[in-house]
């Protein structure tokens, strides 16, 4: 099945980490420093700066947003009062910029990064510069950082399946997307947050997978960034179905009322230079057949 997506609203700089949350679609637009808001409508509103460039979203059990500050390496939380303050510092386990994030029921948060300067090694062929494994840190409910797993291919996009969703006994599994190997990455989730059990959950030949998101199937859509689409996949690698979009497609959300729309952050380019000149990044939508998961 293939269906193309319609444009929700335009005149961005970068979408990125689309989470739908409390009737409306929360994103981070990164050369804009501000976390934003979409109604189903299209009404677009600035809920928080965040000057160190914000990306990965989510939330704490009693509300409060958490947003990854990229070029600080930390990650924010806002408090009722409006001030954004530090809730954690991952310095000292993120080789460069920070990225994605996942927040589970509890408060607790993996954080994906770089590992390596992707622009300068994008734009920039002969710097020199190699893709290099990255950690995935691990933020605990009061802020303690530690490393989740020290052999990521640039962990980006990432959602945790519910333990219910598996056989009786199972744990909570999390799928995070390796950019650079192609493929979705699976762990099981102990008790205290740790992982083990690493597996390919699948492989995306010949695509890039950025963000992504859970639907009530267990299956992922997951935000091809070199290319205008995003596929839904299953376990395995079986390609489902297809959605087009105008421009590469960076990350997605399923949301609105019944859970059944599709969001899609769309842009011409990541690059700070292109993608600032043109404010060319995109929110897009489309409907699906199947409704969330209940995870990013």
């Amino acid at each position: 099945m293939s269906r193309n997506a319609a444009v929700l609203a335009d005149d961005f700089t970068f979408t990125e980490a689309p989470r739908w949350h409390d009737g409306r679609l929360w994103f981070s637009d990164f050369y804009d420093h501000a976390v934003k808001t979409i109604t189903a409508t299209g009404d677009v509103e600035v809920m928080v700066s965040v000057p160190g460039q914000p990306s990965g979203l989510g939330w704490l059990p009693d509300g409060r947003l958490l947003v990854v500050s990229m070029r600080d390496r930390k990650v924010m939380r806002l408090e009722p009062s409006g001030e954004l303050v530090e809730h954690a510092d991952l310095n000292g386990v993120a080789a460069f910029h920070c990225n994605d994030m996942v927040v589970d029921a509890l408060g607790r948060a993996y954080v994906g990064n770089f590992g390596y300067d992707v622009h300068t090694f994008e734009s920039d062929p002969d710097s020199g510069l190699e893709r290099i494994a990255a950690n995935l840190a691990f933020v605990d409910i009061d802020g303690t950082v530690s490393v989740a797993n020290d052999d990521m291919r640039f962990a980006n996009g990432a959602v945790i399946i519910p333990a219910h969703r598996h056989e009786a006994g199972g744990t909570a599994v999390l799928v995070v997307a390796e950019s650079d190997a192609g493929q979705l990455s699976s762990f099981k989730i102990h008790a205290d947050g740790s992982l083990s059990g690493r597996q390919v959950w699948a492989k995306l030949h010949g695509r890039v997978p950025d963000g992504i998101c859970l639907d009530a199937d267990g299956n992922i859509w997951v935000a091809n960034a070199i290319a205008a689409e995003c596929v839904l996949v299953a376990p395995g690698g079986e390609l489902l179905d297809t959605v087009t979009t105008s421009a590469p497609c960076f990350a997605c959300a399923l949301g609105g009322d019944d859970g059944r729309t599709l969001f899609l952050a769309t842009a011409a380019s990541p690059l700070p230079g292109p993608a600032v000149e043109h404010r060319g990044a995109k929110i897009e939508s489309v409907a699906v057949d199947t409704p969330t998961g209940n995870s990013p």
